[in-house]
């Protein structure tokens, strides 16, 4: 599948030119400068990159839920820190990843995510050792840092080195980073005990997998046939340059990163709260772990199926919808009766975990060039990330102070129906590029 996905033939459009918002198999505009057929050794490279990389967006984050009682234990934190830590994460990636672009002009998208995954390789193994709760979360910021470059350029490489297979390639690395939660939430326990039991190596072990994500890139690092990241400039129909893309200017692109945000705000409290919500009500460590990885591991084919499902659509909101209502109702089984449902739960919670491949999905359908992508994905990705910081560390607070699970459970199930509103809004068939030109000719 990935050799036929990693056709020699991919062409790639000049950024100044607009290439098809849908993201469906299309051939090259009329007008664009066509690079030549990238080698087929670099094009495997770009694949096994994409998938590496991804398997290595979350083990940081599923790694930490599952152990995150015997961290707390270990460096002595509250429950607000343990909120605070959990919220590290849309933290970094807002503000990390709002400089992705500009990095990837400067050094190319290759050299960047490379980067990035030899900083997750070195935040990772640091940071169990570091010595307090300061140096845990200053070795977690490292490699988080790295995540956060990362999941802004996945979507421009894929739409730069794959312009005709955007569903399939999306769903391929989302479904290789669904992979990565999953196995990470899933073995963090057992492989801590198997290792003599400290939380410690459960953690740094995870190091190695980031390591190996290095090698695929360095090749492609100083490779000159990849085309430059530009900025998105727009023609006008006489063909002469337009006003340069502000994307603020566009309502599909506010929705997407509010839509962004609230999907970023549940899958994080998932992922750092919902073992230990299955813990409070009686289930054992392990099989705590076990279905935070069931929730992680629904998003493996669910990953590869709805993006290209997607793509095939001219409207994504009846997906956006469908995902939210599974949501509700895994929430109301948390609510209701945690421990006698626990696995419809977290199954139900999994497939609503699915909005995430579905927003990196529509960030390549609703812009028409690479450039466009690249800081559609910026936008989305960092004011998204900026509207998750205080979910997880609200929930920890009421977590604390109300002694139970009630009013963080409602408080998600709240926050899920804007998310449906929002998410309908971007699921239609819009360019920013459109929206930015009709606001500037008003």
């Amino acid at each position: 599948m990935m050799c036929g996905m990693a056709s020699e033939e991919t062409r790639i459009a000049d950024t100044r030119t607009e290439m098809p918002s849908t993201g469906r198999g299309t051939s090259t505009p009329p007008g664009t400068r066509a690079v030549p057929p990238a080698r087929a050794w670099a094009t495997r490279l770009v694949v096994a990159g994409i998938v590496l990389s991804a398997l290595n967006l979350r083990p940081a984050i599923t790694s930490l839920g599952a152990l995150l009682e015997e961290v707390r234990d270990g460096l002595g934190m509250s429950g607000s820190v343990a909120g605070l830590l959990t919220s590290v994460p849309p933290l970094c990636f807002a503000v990390f990843g709002v400089t992705a672009p500009r990095l990837a002009r400067r050094f190319g998208p290759a050299a960047v995510v490379c980067a990035g995954m030899a900083a997750i390789t070195a935040g990772l193994l640091i940071r169990p050792y570091a010595g307090g709760t300061a140096g845990f979360l200053a070795a977690s910021a490292l490699a988080l840092m790295g995540i956060a470059v990362s999941n802004v350029l996945m979507p421009v490489i894929v739409k730069r080195w794959f312009p005709d297979r955007v569903g399939s390639m999306t769903g391929l690395y989302s479904m290789a980073l669904a992979l990565g939660t999953s196995v990470a939430a899933a073995v963090t326990v057992p492989m801590t005990g198997a290792l003599g039991g400290g939380w410690q190596p459960g953690l740094a072990v995870w190091a190695a997998l980031a390591a190996a994500a290095v090698l695929p890139w360095l090749p492609l690092v100083r490779r000159r046939d990849e085309p430059p990241v530009q900025e998105p400039v727009r023609t006008t129909p006489d063909g002469r340059e337009a006003h340069p893309l502000r994307i603020t200017r566009s309502r599909t692109a506010w929705a997407l990163a509010v839509f962004f945000g609230l999907q970023a705000t549940a899958a994080y409290i998932t992922m750092g709260w919902m073992a230990q919500i299955f813990r409070d009500s009686g289930v054992p460590a392990g099989t705590a772990g076990l279905l935070l990885a069931v929730t992680m591991v629904m998003g493996v084919p669910l990953a590869f199926v709805i993006p290209r499902l997607a793509t095939r659509l001219p409207h994504q909101g009846p997906i956006v919808l469908a995902l939210g209502v599974c949501g509700l109702a895994g929430y109301a089984g948390l609510y209701l009766a945690p421990a006698a449902g626990a696995w419809a739960w977290a199954v139900l919670l999994g497939i609503a975990n699915c909005a995430f491949p579905l927003a990196l999905t529509m960030v390549g359908m609703r812009a028409r060039t690479g450039a466009g992508v690249a800081q559609l994905s910026a936008f989305a990705q960092s004011t998204g990330y900026l509207i998750s910081i205080p979910g997880p560390l609200l929930v920890g607070v009421l977590y604390q102070h109300s002694g139970g699970w009630g009013l963080p459970i409602a408080l998600m199930a709240g926050l899920m129906v804007p998310q449906m509103v929002v998410g309908f809004v971007a699921g239609r068939d819009r360019t920013v590029e459109d929206e930015a030109g009709e606001a500037q000719r008003q």
